[in-house]
């Protein structure tokens, strides 16, 4: 599962069963940033729905590489997640995710006005897919473990 962590939404993104693609799923929308029960139950129904086995949280890291107020809240979601999921969470850099998704979406023809229903789940999926490009023998070793644990 991919995730960009957003101050009022959360772009969700899954990968195949084999680990080879990202697909977007859907955005999840919060009215207040404090708000963030209803997206980690969200999160918690699809993680049960797709067999998920290993999150990957998009990092927004400043271009400087310091970490900012938005990391600090994805990283303090990053904790919550770990605590309600028990799954493990990496955190994935996510510079500019945003404006190669605004950028993929333009391309498709997508409105501006119309692109920010699906920005996140973009991004998100973007989050994914590269860091299921640049970890195939980590994502190879948790597609035994899954596979063998539902043979059991």
């Amino acid at each position: 599962m991919g995730l960009d962590f957003g101050s009022r939404t959360c772009g969700v993104a899954m990968s195949d069963e084999l680990l080879m693609t990202a697909q977007p799923v859907e955005t999840i929308h919060r009215d207040r940033p404090s708000k963030i029960r209803k997206t980690l139950a969200r999160i918690e129904e699809l993680i049960e729905t797709h067999n998920v086995g290993l999150i990957v949280l998009g990092l927004p890291l400043n271009m400087n590489d310091t970490q900012g107020e938005r990391a600090a809240a994805t990283l303090e979601f990053r904790d919550q997640l770990t605590r309600r999921t028990g799954l493990p969470v990496v955190m994935s850099d996510e510079r500019l995710t945003t404006v190669e998704a605004d950028e993929l979406l333009d391309e498709m023809g997508i409105a501006p006005a119309d692109r920010k229903t699906y920005l996140d789940t973009v991004a998100a999926n973007i989050i994914l897919q590269e860091y299921m490009e640049n970890h195939k023998e980590e994502m190879t070793r948790l597609l035994r473990e899954n596979t063998w644990r539902a043979e059991e």
